[in-house]
Order: C-alpha cells, then structure tokens, then sequence
C-alpha cells in the first residue's frame, strides 16, 4: 500500500548493483507461505489481496492465522519514487471501503459479509496542528462509527508525527501516550480497537500506557528493516516492559528467510531464546539453507536506530503474539480460541534432550539450568532437525 512497484521488496534474484523487486504473485506467495507456516497470528494484506487470498482463495479457512486488511491508507505512507506527499503533513484518506473488505463490493447484501476479511488496521498520524488533527479525528470518528454498524473488528495505529518539527524528541514518548489516551478516552466499548500499535519509545513510556489501562492491549510496530539483532530485541524489551504484540512487516518482508525469521520471533516472544542467541541461531540456519546473510554475522549482531515513520524499505505486515498471553489466546472469530503448535516449534519431541541439555517433566529443556552455550546448542538440534545439515 505505501511503495508502489516496490512494496513486495527486493527480489533476491538480482546481480550486483541491479535492482529487481519482487512480483505481486512472487509477494502472494510469500504470504501464502507464512499462512501455510501457522505461526503468527495475524497476516495484514491491503484489500485487493485480501480479497485473493482470503475471499477467493479461502486460504485462510481452518487456519490459526487471522487475515486482516488495512483500512485506510494515510497520506504519509503514500512513499514513491521521486515523491513528496509523505514528506508533508498527514492527511487521513481511505481507499478500500469496510464493505470493499468485507464481501469485495461497494455494498455487502445480507449473509456476505463473512466472505472476506472482518479485521482491518486503521492509522493516525497526529502532527500536533488544529486542522489537520482535527480532520485526522473526524475521519476516525466517521470510521468508527461505520465499523460499529457492520460488525466490523480492527486495530488502531498511531504513528509518530511524519513532519519533523510537530514535537522536540524528549516530548515524543508523553505525546503519543496522551495521544492515544485522549483519543479513545469518549469511546465506549463497542467502538474501541481490539488492540494497539504504536511506536516503541523506551520502557518508561511502555510502563506508563500499560498501567493507565490494563485491558488496553499495546503492540509494537517494526519500523524499518534495520538489524536482524533490532528486530528480535526489539520485540524482547517490548515485552519485557508490558507489550503484548508485535506487528512487524518490512523487518520480516527483508529477512533473508522469512519463514526462520518469523519462527525465531516467536521463541523470543515465548521466552525460548534471547535476542543474541537468536541472531547466531539464525545465521546458523541461513548457512544451512544455502542463503547468503545480507550482513555479516558481527554486522547483524549490532543495535541501529529505528524508524518511526515510513519512508524505508518495502512493507508485509504480521503479528506475533505471545503464547504465555492468556495460555496461547488468538483472534478468531471475535472470541477467544486455543490452537495448539506444531509440535517441531514449541513442544520438541524427548529425542531433542540430550546430555548437554536439562529437561523437565514434559521433555521440554529447562532453560533456566542451561548455560547460554547449552541453550544454544539446544536450538541449533532443533533447527537441524527442522531445516536439514
């Protein structure tokens, strides 16, 4: 939705110095494949591929992983080749109806609007200017109310401002928490999202929205690609601090191999593996899938800066939550449901506990015995067993 030709991402079929990106069929594939996975609990497409996948498709039916659309597209995340428009202050615009992801047409009849997907992404960028905040608002306002009467369920995004004099950046942490306070502070419960995304802005920041409201549930967003070591401590020292979701999309869309890349994600989040750990497990399995790593491992294993707004690399937008949440909840159907993993992701076969390793009753290792070189070598059987020598 935000890079035009570019938004599947770079191709890797491409010699040095040549830019190829990825086909929208190459993009479906992908996502089709992380679907097929059933790790994450939420894939966002934009309408159109909502509307292949899910509504044509059905790949989705009978599948742990919920299909989600986004639901407007600001015009901050309007990022082309040689534009402008997401330089200058956001303006709110839709261009997929409720009813466009819904059931695919400009209006649902009765019985259609299970056909396509019933949870979207909507996004606010607040630049801290009366007019344009207040239209933001206002357009929020007239979604909300739509949504309500279509039985239609989403996730509210607030951005950081996309123009760089809004806010001084020791200000950035409280303004989006009040923000996001004061504006679902009139909404009853019937019209608030299922959930958050926002920027990660520091544990004290974290702390303070956790605890204003506790039944409010906080996610993360991924930002721009950056370090395969940004992302998984990322993900980590979110939830350390009180976040409850990661919504990742060009970190994942880049990754060299999605598929370990989004496992990895998840062993974080359940508290398997720690970030740096992660990172060398991971290299280790691009070795043996044969994938050349994008950067050198000591490279990989640096912390960078994170975007907070768009402007970077291609987006694909997942979710992974943590299983220790509420004993491994997902979104499906508007109601709790418990699904269990495939066995090879959480719960390893006896065979996986060796002389090195500690387990417990259940024959999972008890990583609270093992060293990190134990753990490590742990993780490394598991995922040679998984990916192959």
């Amino acid at each position: 939705m935000a890079f035009g030709i570019g938004a599947p991402g770079r191709s890797p079929e491409r010699h040095d110095g040549e830019v190829r990106f990825r086909t929208l069929e190459e993009y479906r594939e992908q996502i089709r494949a992380v679907v097929r996975q059933g790790i994450v609990d939420i894939v966002l497409m934009s309408a159109s591929t909502a509307e292949k996948l899910a509504g044509q498709e059905r790949l989705f039916d009978g599948s742990p992983v919920t299909p989600a659309a986004r639901a407007n597209d600001t015009t901050d995340i309007h990022v082309i080749r040689g534009g402008r428009i997401h330089q200058q202050a956001s303006r709110p615009f839709r261009t997929a109806t409720i009813d466009h992801i819904q059931c695919g047409r400009i209006e649902c009849e009765e019985g259609e609007r299970s056909r396509g997907v019933n949870l979207g992404l909507y996004s606010i960028t607040f630049n801290n200017d009366v007019e344009r905040d207040r239209e933001s608002i206002a357009a929020f306002k007239e979604f909300r109310e739509e949504a309500e009467r279509k039985g239609f369920r989403y996730f509210l995004e607030v951005f950081a401002p996309n123009v760089p004099e809004a806010i001084a950046p020791e200000l950035l942490p409280a303004f989006i928490n009040d923000l996001v306070a004061r504006t679902l502070a009139g909404v009853t419960s019937a019209g608030r999202p299922l959930f958050l995304k926002i920027p990660y802005l520091g544990p004290r920041a974290m702390e303070e929205l956790v605890a204003y409201d506790p039944h409010l549930v906080v996610g993360i967003l991924g930002g721009s690609s950056g370090t395969t070591r940004d992302a998984f401590q990322l993900l980590y020292d979110a939830q350390k601090h009180g976040a409850r979701a990661a919504l990742f999309g060009r970190k994942i869309n880049n990754a060299e191999s999605q598929l370990a890349f989004i496992e990895f994600l998840r062993h974080i989040a359940d508290g398997l593996i720690e970030p740096v750990e992660a990172v060398r497990a991971y290299h280790a399995v691009l070795e043996r899938l044969h994938l050349q790593p994008q950067r050198p491992l000591e490279e990989d294993l640096a912390l960078t800066s994170a975007a907070l707004s768009y402007g970077g690399d291609a987006p694909a937008r997942s979710v992974v939550k943590s299983a220790r949440e509420n004993g491994g909840w997902r979104m499906e159907d508007g109601k709790d449901s418990r699904h269990e993993r495939p066995s090879s992701i959480l719960h390893p076969p006896s065979s996986a506990a060796n002389s090195t390793t500690a387990a417990d009753a259940n024959d999972r290792p008890d990583f609270t015995t093992m060293s990190a070189a134990q753990r490590l070598e742990y993780h490394r059987q598991r995922l040679r067993r998984r990916f192959g020598d």
